[in-house]
């Protein structure tokens, strides 16, 4: 079961509002107070790709009037709380006259311990909370304010945070976020704004139910993998994926993929790649049965080894074509006929992404382009496919419906990584062969989140991309993320 939420038009986002709360204030206020210390908690998460949190950690907010400000007040508390020591500074976009009467609440809550100011600290901050504007901000921004963002733009500050919406949205001299926490309902403008940076979803229990194009994925779409298997099963329960790729010229991505696979669950793992580098391949990953199979001259798959696939087929449940395959004409023609034939559902990935290999045949597939591949085959993507856009927000496509995961960042930025979701998509394909469009949301949530392991672990920069495959258990045995 695909787990996602409506995201919704500034202006449908304050309609909910409206009627949920309908002035109920005291609900409001609770609200607040878990958007406040969600935010926090968050924040305190992801500061550990940078490093440790400071004990003494110097934290300035920015606040306006509304309760995005009321949001960021309580955030604040609550990052006290945890760390006694860290300093707390406010600088008021409008004065602390106009503060709205739930976020003056918020703000005396947290003026015991806080300070109020109009200068900077030397050496800059750790922490910035942005909560000047909200969803109802209108532009343009008023000089003042706009002076207070560059300022506070060029300073130097570890991590920026902004509440619900980078304040000042699409304006010149707009609050820069390096993360935003869309607190209960995901904006969708939130999906192109240039100043928002990483968007992370905070899950209020609004039950927003919206018949809506766009939705954002939930990691609670992992947790049927959750749960126990069943007592009596065995390998041939959890499906057997095949996969096709590799070529001399680049041998190591069909190894990520398998690899990728080998932890997906599936029950069992077939791949043929040239007959060159079977050996060193089973020797790497044993787990997985390897058919060596004939070769180019160049050292791709050869149309001469389709008795390898044929003799076998009945054997698949799902079958994973591209990773490493290059792009020599022969071997392109060899997978073009493997896609006509194929009767189980596929993942066509990397240089198997072509304009006529993507239409081939009837079998339900998930394509796993990056931005240029998209391009390249998007007017050839058949009706009925799943296609997972991969990029700074990976969305998958089916139909009219696009579902958007937050999971992942910049340390999903180098090479192999795509190879490891083509893996790790495939064998959740084999296992539900009926659903490609939950297996796709189950790759991309799971991977991203991966993703995000790794880099509060290591870091953002001193990685390599097989390390993705070490963090897959540890995520599926959280609950939430």
């Amino acid at each position: 079961m695909i787990i996602a939420h409506p995201i919704l038009t500034c202006a449908e986002a304050g309609d909910f509002e409206a009627t949920h709360f309908a002035g109920d204030e005291e609900g409001e206020w609770a609200a607040m107070q878990k958007a406040g210390r969600a935010v926090a908690e968050a924040v305190l998460v992801d500061f550990r790709e940078i490093g440790e949190f400071p004990d003494d950690a110097r934290v300035l907010v920015l606040a306006g009037k509304g309760h995005n400000a009321g949001d960021a007040f309580i955030a604040a508390r609550r990052i006290v709380e945890l760390y006694p020591r860290v300093r707390i500074e406010v600088r008021f976009g409008f004065g602390e006259r106009a503060l709205r009467p739930l976020t003056q609440r918020a703000w005396r809550e947290l003026a015991t311990i806080a300070t109020s100011v109009n200068q900077w600290a030397e050496g800059g901050y750790d922490l910035v909370l942005d909560g000047v504007f909200g969803y109802q901000f209108r532009a343009p921004l008023e000089p003042d304010v706009s002076a207070l963002f560059s300022e506070v733009n060029a300073l130097d500050i570890r991590l920026r945070a902004a509440v619900d919406l980078p304040s000042g949205w699409g304006e010149p001299g707009a609050f820069k976020a390096d993360f935003t926490y869309a607190t209960g309902i995901v904006k969708s403008l939130l999906l192109t704004l240039p100043n928002a940076g990483r968007i992370r979803y905070l899950d209020l229990d609004f039950a927003v139910q919206a018949n809506v194009p766009d939705r954002v994925l939930s990691s609670a779409t992992l947790d049927p993998l959750r749960r126990l298997r069943e007592s009596r099963s065995d390998k041939r329960s959890y499906g057997h994926l095949f996969i096709m790729g590799g070529s001399r010229s680049y041998p190591g991505a069909v190894l990520m993929s398998v690899l990728a696979a080998l932890k997906s669950g599936v029950g069992l793992v077939t791949a043929f790649v040239p007959e060159s580098l079977a050996a060193a391949f089973a020797a790497r990953a044993p787990e997985a049965m390897w058919v060596g199979w004939p070769e180019t001259p160049d050292g791709g798959l050869a149309l001469e080894g389709s008795h390898l696939l044929a003799a076998r087929a009945d054997r698949a449940s799902a079958l994973l074509i591209g990773p490493g395959l290059g792009r020599e004409p022969e071997t392109l023609a060899l997978i073009k006929d493997v896609v006509s034939r194929s009767t189980v559902p596929l993942v066509i990935d990397a240089d198997a992404l072509q304009r006529e290999i993507v239409c081939a045949g009837a079998a339900p597939r998930v394509l796993t382009p990056h931005a240029g591949e998209y391009a390249r085959i998007e007017a050839a993507i058949p009706a009925g496919a799943v296609t997972i856009r991969k990029g700074p927000i990976t969305t998958v496509q089916a139909g009219a419906v696009n579902y958007h995961s937050f999971f992942g960042g910049p340390v999903l930025a180098r090479g192999g990584s795509g190879d490891i979701l083509a893996g790790l998509t495939g064998g959740l394909l084999a296992q539900v062969p009926d659903d490609p469009l939950l297996a796709g949301c189950r790759g991309v949530v799971w991977h991203g989140l991966a993703a995000d392991a790794l880099a509060r672990t290591h870091g953002q920069v001193s990685v390599q991309a097989t390390q993705l495959i070490d963090f897959l258990p540890a995520v599926l045995r959280k609950e939430r993320a």
